[in-house]
């Protein structure tokens, strides 16, 4: 097919459209079988169950930051490692510091791994359903309260739980970085 007519254009735009269109899917198939990207449940909603015949049953849960270089706060867990019982809940926190010289407000995105345990670290409480505004020079110790569900594969006995935090305080990007400050130049 000659690609110069406009059929074959046409075909074209329609392929690439679909393909556009495929890579959220396929991205989603990929994370699956690769173990990355092991997108987490919402607030989890139910009653925390106890561990049941995996009475005893310890997992390790390793707390991961990710730095965003749009966002260069300060950010990390209080804690880097615990050791819990399946269906036991617990809770840590993390520290975060507006490094800027104004307020600002991030938010916070998680991902498990290894993928297929994302569905069984439940969370009840945790800072990344909500935005986080600090003003300048402003830290806080954000809380984050869970439990790894006692139907967690066998196989899987350490879990991480990564956060990357990004800036959200402005929807567009500006002409000029509003947290720098600016040299004065007489």
């Amino acid at each position: 097919m000659n690609l110069k007519t406009p059929k074959g254009l046409t075909v074209l735009v329609v392929f690439m459209f679909g393909f556009g269109f495929m890579l959220v899917p396929l991205y989603d198939v990929f994370c699956e079988i690769t173990g990355l990207n092991g997108k987490t449940n919402g607030q989890y909603q139910g009653e925390i169950t106890p561990a049941g015949s995996e009475k005893g049953r310890q997992v390790t849960l390793q707390f991961v930051v990710n730095k965003n270089d749009n966002l260069p706060w300060e950010f990390e867990p209080n804690q880097t490692e615990m050791t819990l019982a399946v269906g036991e809940r617990r809770e840590t926190t993390y520290r975060v510091t507006n490094t800027y010289k104004t307020a600002a407000i991030a938010q916070a995105v998680p991902s498990v791994s290894p993928a297929e345990a994302a569905e069984y670290l439940n969370k009840i409480e945790c800072f990344c359903f909500e935005q986080q505004p600090l003003e300048a020079g402003e830290h806080k110790d954000m809380p984050l309260v869970f439990f790894v569900d006692p139907k967690l594969p066998a196989h899987i006995n350490k879990l991480t739980l990564s956060y990357t935090l990004f800036d959200i305080t402005n929807s567009k990007k500006p002409a000029s970085d509003p947290h720098k400050v600016k040299k004065v130049v007489n």
